[in-house]
């Protein structure tokens, strides 16, 4: 079964690739936060590597938008502001949509019975946020991966990466439920349907629902 999410599942095969996994998986779990200046130097050492493999790193999460470069001054944490957040919402409900709309159609209880174990394993963390929000990522990933789709896969967990530390940060301070077992289930009901167009509208209500509460929350944090 999946215990991580799918970014951080391949092994790395190169010091740059070692460099960027570290900072990723930094950034997403809120080690490093909005304005946090990152420092070449002190990553290396803390990784065991050069200075050049987290300067490559840093122009990786630079195109994500994850951090800003600033010329001979290294990198800084970009993070996202409100409208900014509006943006990637909406782009994750049109995307994520379109995955499970053709997950539909490759859909088999193989699937279906792990994406109930996942769920599982989210109500197991209901007093855990920080474990709630990595399971919750494992959850949509794993059900958007069935439509076999690997670019659209990738911009999918681009998106994830840009908002799973300000999710972090609501779910561990804010008043949002740790379990939306009841919203989840139903997207594994149209899955079972094999209804394209609920399944679709399922999950896009999913996601834009939670759009609202998140950006309150993020304004009172500013």
């Amino acid at each position: 079964m999946l215990t991580v999410p799918l970014y951080a599942q391949r092994q790395p095969v190169t010091a740059e690739e070692e460099a960027y996994n570290f900072l990723l998986g930094a950034i997403c779990a809120g080690r490093y936060r909005k304005g946090d200046r990152l420092v070449a130097e002190d990553i290396a050492a803390e990784i065991g590597t050069s200075r050049m493999p987290v300067r490559e790193a840093f122009r990786r999460l630079d195109a994500q938008g994850l951090v800003t470069l600033r010329p001979n001054r290294g990198a800084v944490v970009s993070g996202l502001d409100i409208e900014e957040m509006s943006e990637v919402f909406e782009m994750r409900s049109a995307l994520e949509g379109l995955a499970i709309r053709v997950a539909v159609t490759k859909v088999t209880e193989r699937h279906l019975t792990l994406l109930e174990r996942l769920l599982d394993d989210m109500d197991d963390c209901r007093d855990d946020a920080a474990q709630w929000v990595v399971r919750h990522r494992v959850f949509h990933e794993y059900l958007c991966s069935i439509a076999e789709r690997p670019r659209l896969m990738k911009q999918i967990i681009a998106l994830y990466s840009l908002t799973e530390a300000p999710m972090r940060l609501w779910i561990e301070h804010g008043e949002k439920p740790l379990s939306d077992r009841e919203e989840h289930d139903r997207l594994l009901d149209a899955l079972r349907t094999r209804d394209a167009d609920l399944a679709e509208r399922v999950i896009r209500e999913h996601i834009e629902g939670t759009l609202p509460a998140l950006t309150q929350f993020l304004q009172t944090e500013q």
